[in-house]
């Protein structure tokens, strides 16, 4: 009788499948949900197992796909199924590691971002990446900066301080969802040096310039702008990791939690909440962001707009 836990079983069980070749790389192995039906255990020991695989480096979370088997180094696999062909160092060049990175960690995030896994989509050796960039750190300081300079100025720019802040804001929102680790990836406080993340502060700082605020106000106002955008977009990664590794959209997670959830409120003492919750709302991360960043605009109006003034005894009708 085998009387190891359940989440052992099941990676022994995958792992098999894997090594026979049965799952290939790239292949999709059972998400979260499938194992609960298949093998009967609950979503925690569901998840634990994958985690465990992937703790292994025998899969991935892949941004759309799901989990899915990792490529490894090691025999050649089965008929139908070749390996990469290796690259010298002479094909390698800084860029063509940055591009296979940049990859990487759109489909998995930085946590599936090593030395190793970017050597293994180039067909490289480790060491050979070494040649052309110091260590993890510097890659994913030129990834940021890759990333960073994939911005451009509006073609056609809008007129006025509030219009091209809106402009600079949705551009940054549409970089961090098109990479969902870059945000997480910066610091606002140790802020890391950029070369073209400058042409967007430049761009941003000078429709604030044209305001008329003063040069402490409107580097403020560029900041706060920018670490909104970029606090909202912290939740990207974490949601594009837990819909791979769980098979499920946020709307089927919510799903899921809705017992639980009314079984806090059934002694009726959070009244408002549970209101709240027989109102049907549709979470969206983009209408939030959207909400959000017309609130803090309206902010700075109030900031950058002083209130018109009124000759005494004039008769100005509110």
């Amino acid at each position: 009788m085998d009387d190891s836990p359940p989440y052992a079983r099941i990676v022994a069980d995958i792992r098999q499948r894997i090594e026979s070749g049965e799952l290939a790389p790239g292949d999709r192995v059972p998400s979260t949900r499938e194992i609960t039906r298949r093998w009967g255990v609950a979503m925690a020991t569901a998840t634990k197992a994958l985690g465990v695989l992937r703790r292994d480096g025998l899969v991935r979370a892949e941004r759309g796909s799901g989990t899915v088997v990792e490529a490894r180094p090691g025999p050649v696999p089965g008929p139908g199924r070749p390996r990469r062909p290796a690259a010298t160092d002479g094909a390698l060049d800084p860029d063509r590691i940055v591009g296979a990175a940049i990859a990487i960690a759109d489909r998995e995030g930085l946590a599936g971002l090593s030395m190793r896994r970017v050597a293994t989509d180039l067909g490289a050796a480790t060491m050979a990446l070494y040649r052309h960039v110091a260590d993890k750190d510097d890659l994913v300081l030129r990834m940021l900066d890759a990333a960073m300079g994939e911005w451009r100025p509006p073609a056609d720019p809008p007129a006025g301080w509030r219009a091209r802040l809106e402009a600079a804001a949705r551009q940054l929102w549409a970089l961090f969802r098109r990479h969902p680790w870059l945000a997480p990836a910066m610091s606002m406080t140790r802020p890391q040096p950029l070369a073209s993340g400058l042409a967007y502060s430049e761009w941003t700082l000078a429709a604030l310039d044209d305001s008329g605020a003063d040069r402490v106000t409107a580097f403020t106002a560029y900041l706060t702008l920018f670490n909104y955008v970029r606090g909202t977009a912290v939740n990207l990664e974490p949601e594009v990791e837990a819909e791979a590794q769980s098979g499920m959209d946020p709307d089927a997670w919510m799903d899921t939690q809705v017992p639980s959830l009314r079984a806090m409120l059934a002694d009726g003492a959070f009244p408002v909440f549970e209101r709240m919750l027989t109102t049907p709302y549709d979470f969206d991360l983009d209408t939030l962001f959207e909400f959000g960043l017309q609130r803090l605009l309206d902010g700075f109006a109030v900031l950058l707009e002083p209130p018109v003034q009124t000759a005494p005894g004039s008769d100005v009708t509110p």
